[in-house]
């Protein structure tokens, strides 16, 4: 059975930076593709970040160019998001979630929760101003 599982998060001063894991396990060689959401309280899921397990590529959304970086650590079956110069609105419940490795590379890229199958249970970053 496949499971992620979602760590890191925290109270964070705005200009902050705080690293979230997602560690996958079970059948993680059916893994397309790992992606990075984010739920603020009274909004939608949205996509921030993704990578392309099969050639490496990552996207972002435009309000985190520039300040957030997926990165995967293979040996560790880990994807992690190092988030930098944090901002108020950053503040949500963020999820990672995994898509098939039947998945397109443009489906991937497009970072839309619907098109991922398994998703971890979040974890909590909070603007501590």
């Amino acid at each position: 059975q496949v499971q992620l599982v979602e760590s890191g998060g925290g109270l964070v001063q705005p200009g902050g930076s705080l690293r979230l894991s997602c560690a996958a396990s079970g059948f993680t060689s059916g893994f397309g593709g790992i992606g990075w959401f984010r739920q603020a309280p009274g909004k939608e899921r949205e996509g921030v970040s993704s990578i392309d397990l099969r050639d490496g590529k990552t996207y972002y959304v435009d309000s985190v160019k520039g300040r957030f970086t997926i990165y995967r650590d293979n040996a560790k079956n880990t994807v992690y998001l190092q988030m930098s110069s944090l901002k108020p609105e950053d503040t949500a419940v963020y999820y990672c979630a995994a898509a098939t490795n039947a998945t397109p590379h443009l489906v991937i890229a497009n970072i839309r929760i619907r098109s991922y199958d398994t998703c971890g249970q979040g974890t909590q970053v909070t603007d501590s101003s």
